[in-house]
């Protein structure tokens, strides 16, 4: 997407797209020794429908998947539904079944 910004912002405890400048929405996160509990995710109403959340969910799981020992776990809808969609990231997820091959 031409323009968005994906930023982890440690101290607010999100991670965050902005346009322009203009935070467009945010997945907020809380930390424990072994995970990364997604809590929350809100799209402004002004860049609804323009692919921020799902752009917001990638770039989350991608830092999780990289630079972090600690899994995923999403109590937030949204994440829970993006990472069903996206079976790839069943690997980091907390309490996914282990992939089998048939």
């Amino acid at each position: 997407m031409n323009g968005i910004e994906l930023s982890d912002n440690t101290a607010a405890r999100r991670f965050e797209a902005h346009i322009d400048g203009v935070l467009a929405g945010f997945a907020e996160y809380q930390l424990t020794d072994e995970l990364v509990v997604f809590t929350h995710t809100e799209v402004e109403p002004a860049f609804e429908g323009r692919g921020i959340g799902s752009a917001i969910a990638r770039f989350a799981l991608d830092q999780v998947r990289g630079t972090s020992t600690r899994k995923a776990l999403a109590v937030c809808p949204f994440i829970k539904g993006w990472i069903e969609k996206h079976p790839e990231y069943l690997e980091i997820t907390y309490g996914a079944r282990p992939s089998r091959a048939d």
